[in-house]
């Protein structure tokens, strides 16, 4: 079948918008673009009561956003950003640490144990620490928390492990608080989970602020969240921009990332209580720290620093950002408490990473087979030592005796001697005492003496 053609739209030529416009042509006066000008009354201040409610509106907006302005102190390459995921036990918080490990580096780390660093841009890294259920974990990590990642089973509601942190980074500081609900996909009905979300999103800004931001993790796909959503909140990690705390940029202080015992295992042996000379790495955040200063590790108490020496950067930033994005080798990953750190150098040695599933595999504590073996491993003496501080009873109730008594006892102890009677005719055992042996000494020296002298007589 052959297209019909269109029907062209006819432009009038009689009628008074038509004459209107010809009129126009012949005076050389355009039609004007701007509508404020063309039709100003329609543009007009209608109501003066809701123009003053617009301005102070405005006003109020722009006021909020001046804040005080501070020093900045951050170096020119700034030490890892540290983002505690903090929520109640089972509600996903290892799973969401090694999604974020995945969509930043590529990587995938099963065993989660300590701080795990990376590279998230071009300008950035990333400390990730998982945050316990206990009070003194919360305690430790809102002092050095920049951001904290709120989880919150919304199948359940907010629990009491949420308001307490709160509750504590208040004392220290208010870190970026986000917001992250996780188990929606137990609910059947959508109205019921817009209304679950509207409710726990109103009193997550009660208690943060208004406007906080809140993440939804819809559900999970083969034990890992759904990327494009994990991929969001990657993105909004990675822009967010820290208010630094006045107290932090004032102190100094480092979050351990790696320990070392550099006490003789000989010293421990004998002793394990003796004291300890550890070695502690870390990204040194704040200001300054001195040599032989003072320092206090939370929960041991108050130390003096031995040493403080500079080592090279184990995941430093990528050295050229000209480019967009960063390639396989700059997207590193550095986790020494789960075994994953690449080569590291220090002063006592050097560690090397492993790829491959043995790196993560739990090894047992191998230990001897036979119980003997087992024992004289765990001696912390001598042989002679235990021999010459131990005691010996000969009876029950009696007291004991040491060595040197034993060997007193022995010179009082009669000593066995086997002789031939001939008149019994049989073997008889003689008790010969050590004093007799001396007193017949004695007496062999004496009858010699009296013979010698009856033969110098005659």
């Amino acid at each position: 079948m052959e297209k019909k053609e269109q029907k062209r739209h006819q432009h009038k030529h009689s009628g008074p918008k038509a004459q209107k416009k010809n009129r126009k042509k012949e005076l050389g006066t355009e039609q004007e673009q701007d509508e404020r000008k063309r039709n100003p009354r329609a543009f007009s201040v209608q109501s003066a009561v809701r123009m003053a409610k617009t301005f102070h509106r405005a006003q109020d907006i722009k006021t909020k956003k001046h804040h005080i302005p501070l020093v900045d102190r951050t170096p020119l390459e700034p030490p890892p950003v540290v983002v505690v995921v903090m929520g109640p036990p089972k509600v996903g918080k290892s799973t969401l640490i090694r999604c974020l490990i995945k969509n930043y580096t590529r990587q995938k780390l099963s065993d989660i144990c300590g701080p795990v660093t990376i590279v998230s841009g071009k300008k950035r890294r990333l400390t990730l620490i998982e945050c316990n259920n206990d009070i003194n974990s919360m305690i430790d990590l809102a002092k050095v928390a920049d951001l904290v990642l709120m989880l919150i089973d919304a199948s359940f509601g907010f629990e009491m492990e949420t308001f307490e942190f709160l509750n504590i980074c208040q004392v220290h500081g208010f870190p970026r608080v986000m917001g992250v609900l996780t188990h929606l996909d137990t609910f059947k009905n959508n109205t019921t989970l817009s209304k679950t979300k509207k409710r726990l999103k109103h009193r997550f800004w009660t208690e943060v602020y208004q406007g906080a931001k809140l993440f939804y993790l819809s559900g999970m796909v083969y034990g890992e969240y759904q990327t494009q959503e994990v991929k969001n909140l990657g993105r909004f990690i990675s822009v967010m921009k820290f208010r630094p705390l006045v107290w932090r940029t004032s102190h100094p202080y480092v979050v351990a990332d790696r320990m070392e015992d550099l006490t003789d295992p000989e010293a421990i042996r004998l002793n394990p209580k003796c004291d300890r000379t550890v070695s502690l790495y870390g990204y040194l955040r704040g200001t300054f720290l001195k040599n032989k200063c003072q320092v206090h590790i939370p929960g041991v108490g108050d130390f003096s620093v031995s040493d403080v020496s500079f080592l090279p950067d184990p995941c430093p930033l990528p050295e050229v950002i000209k480019k967009r994005a960063l390639n396989v080798k700059e997207r590193l990953l550095y986790a020494p408490l789960a075994g994953v750190g690449g080569l590291v150098y220090d002063k006592d040695a050097v560690y090397i990473d492993m790829p491959g599933g043995h790196a993560s595999r739990q090894q047992e504590e191998v230990r001897p087979t036979t119980e003997l073996v087992q024992s004289l491993i765990g001696t912390q003496a001598t042989l002679d030592a235990k021999m010459a501080a131990s005691k010996v009873s000969l009876f029950t109730g009696t007291a004991a005796l040491t060595p040197e008594e034993v060997q007193e006892n022995e010179k009082q102890n009669p000593v066995e001697s086997r002789e031939w009677d001939e008149n019994a005719q049989r073997e008889r055992r003689r008790a010969v005492f050590a004093d007799e042996d001396e007193k017949d000494d004695d007496e062999e020296e004496e009858t010699l003496k009296k013979l010698i002298i009856n033969l110098n007589k005659y």
